[in-house]
């Protein structure tokens, strides 16, 4: 399984900006996708997920109504539409694959199972 990961750039505050998550290897309808974020010193953060099964989507609180998660199962692709961008949302971005993962889980890292290398977002004030 690959993940490939892109879009990553450097923005200015209030800008919009789409991640995008290529996936090869996996059967996409079968997997939850996620995206996480990292900073320096930090753990690794739950951003946004999307649910194999009915596609549903939950968020971290502090991007809900700003990010969109989403995906294109043809493509083998899932983005994250990035919007209303602030200087605390500067991370380097992961995309995560999860083949067996249940409600209660979706926002923990270590159940996910395939990690893309990350693309780095920065906005700058």
């Amino acid at each position: 399984v690959q993940l490939q990961a892109s879009g990553g750039g450097l923005v200015q505050a209030g800008d919009s900006l789409r991640l995008s998550c290529a996936a090869s290897g996996v059967t996409f309808r079968s997997v939850t996708m996620g995206w996480f974020r990292q900073t320096p010193g930090k753990e690794r953060e739950f951003v946004a997920a999307i649910r194999s099964s009915g596609g549903a989507t939950i968020y971290e609180d502090s991007v809900k109504g700003r990010f969109t998660i989403s995906k294109d199962n043809a493509a083998n692709t899932v983005y994250l539409q990035m919007g209303s961008l602030t200087p605390e949302d500067t991370a380097v971005y992961y995309c995560a694959a999860a083949s067996r993962l249940i409600l209660s889980s979706i926002r923990i890292s270590q159940y996910y199972e395939y990690w893309g290398q990350g693309t780095q977002v920065t906005v700058s004030s």
